[in-house]
């Protein structure tokens, strides 16, 4: 089954399909005549010999310089190899799928100028997994991701690098090896395959995903936490939220709710003294509902921004028009990346406090310090909540926002950049950093339930299960590196809400 394209319309459950489960995609047929009406154009342009910005002119600030016909084949090339300057690591397969795949997608719009047997190869790269090498480091956000995306199209010129089955290869190989034929670029050409906001896009789509996840996975962690800490559940009735309706607020204080609601650890201490519990349990839904919302929000910018034309300059056959615009400029995912960064920072910031009040003795309501077998002879998980808190401060070093930052490039010509595909990487470090904070208070929890020797509900009964199908209750001292590795992985994925969601209906 393959995923038709249109450039409109491409969902958040598609790219996810595409990109994790190597679902095919192919082309509306409606849309090829966009494309090719569109190409026809530009062929317009070239033979009637007009000045036209990228077309038959060259780039940024020399926009004033006059490129001859017999000259616009090379122009085209030398755009992409003069600005694949990438540096660092190589983006994952992952990373890389989505934004070949997003870049495909704004190409079938049919205002680049793109010739469809290019769009097809490039499509063809995609079905194949013919993955570029695309270094992650060297874009401003603004004239979109040029360097990384000319990363992308070099080896549709049989350039660069590329992985293919497994193996990194010249990309000259990769297309010999998958039987695809390399490009010569024609006008324009070069500018509708570099220019746009693909890969701040696409990084940003892939850290929605895992950030609803774990939205979802830090209310059953919390719950767990508060469980054993013998919290009261009251603070999350639904009267309570209904006088604040906020929807994420509403929707966590539900999954709390749910989650303690059948727990004979909770009916078990119904009547006591305890009236109210403190802030990192008791405000549970109030945080994590915070970025449940602030969410939405990034989920509605990273729709739109995957379904619209970022290149220049942009291309209207019918009113006979090129314009250049400023569609390429990342503001808009620069502010939600770092909207995703300190909004996470917070889900990781209150998981950590819930982690010092299961092995705080003083705060623990009884249960052994530091949940250490034989205390003093056994050191238990301390040392897990310093990493913990290493953790959570290094994501508030980052949460400093990407965005409020520019700087001129290109003699000035770009004076002000978005600083957005920063802005990406650096949310996508705090979202690796956050499973891991949630890791070890899920670890300490689970170790922490143990010790009360009374079942909690069935849900969290069940993810206890699946946490030590993991990692061994500790009854010795023992190296927790590989056991916080390992529940990671299991945090980092749908495991715990689809284990959840055999029991209660998770928000």
């Amino acid at each position: 089954m393959s995923v038709i394209l249109t450039g409109n319309d491409l969902t958040l459950n598609e790219l996810s399909n595409i990109v994790y489960d190597r679902e095919k995609v192919e082309l509306h047929p409606d849309y090829i005549k966009k494309i090719v009406k569109c190409r026809d154009y530009v062929d317009k342009i070239i033979e009637e010999d007009r000045v036209v910005y990228g077309l038959t002119t060259g780039f940024g600030k020399f926009a004033n310089i006059r490129i001859s016909t017999e000259h616009i084949e090379e122009l085209q090339r030398n755009l992409i190899l003069s600005h694949a300057t990438g540096v660092g690591e190589i983006l994952s397969i992952e990373e890389t799928r989505v934004v070949m795949l997003l870049r495909i997608n704004v190409l079938v719009k049919g205002h680049s100028g793109i010739r469809l047997s290019t769009l097809q190869t490039l499509i063809e790269m995609l079905n194949k997994g013919v993955h570029p090498c695309i270094p992650e480091k060297g874009s401003v956000g603004a004239s979109g991701d040029l360097a990384p995306l000319s990363h992308l199209a070099l080896v549709l010129l049989g350039e660069g690098e590329a992985e293919y089955n497994g193996n990194v290869v010249s990309g000259s190989k990769a297309l010999e090896l998958a039987k695809i034929k390399p490009v010569v670029l024609k006008a324009k050409e070069g500018l509708a395959l570099n220019n746009g906001t693909q890969v701040m896009t696409g990084v940003g789509a892939l850290n929605l995903l895992r950030a609803e996840r774990l939205c979802k996975v830090a209310d059953v962690v919390a719950s767990m936490s508060i469980d054993a800490l013998m919290g009261t559940g009251s603070a999350f009735d639904a009267l309570v939220h209904n006088l604040r309706p906020h929807a994420g607020q509403k929707e966590s204080a539900k999954n709390l709710n749910s989650l303690l609601k059948e727990s004979e650890l909770n009916c078990s201490h119904k009547y006591c003294s305890n009236v109210q519990d403190a802030y990192s349990l008791r405000c549970t839904p109030q945080v994590n509902g915070a970025v449940r919302d602030a969410l939405k929000y990034i989920r509605n910018t990273i729709e739109i921004e995957m379904n619209s034309a970022t290149d220049n300059p942009l291309i209207f056959p019918d009113e006979d028009k090129v314009i250049s615009g400023g569609n390429f400029h990342g503001e808009p995912v620069a502010f939600a990346m770092d909207t995703m960064a300190f909004t996470v920072c917070e889900l990781a910031n209150i998981s950590d406090r819930r982690t010092e009040q299961l092995l705080n003795p003083a705060l623990n309501n009884d249960l052994n310090p530091f949940l250490a077998p034989r205390p003093g002879l056994d050191s238990g998980f301390m040392m897990t909540q310093v990493t913990s808190a290493a953790l959570v401060s290094e994501n508030k070093v980052l949460s400093h926002p990407a965005s409020v930052d520019s700087i001129p490039t290109s003699a000035n010509q770009e004076d002000h950049v978005s600083m957005g595909t920063i802005g990406a990487f650096k949310a996508r470090t705090i979202l690796d950093n956050a499973s891991v904070v949630l890791a070890i208070e899920l670890m300490n929890a689970s170790q922490a339930l143990y010790y009360r020797k009374i079942q909690s509900s069935p849900a969290l009964e069940a993810v206890k299960k699946e946490v030590r199908k993991i990692v061994a209750h500790l009854d010795r001292d023992r190296i927790m590196t590989d056991d916080i590795n390992n529940l990671t992985q299991i945090i980092d994925s749908d495991i715990i809400p689809n284990i959840v969601d055999k029991f209660i209906e998770l928000q």
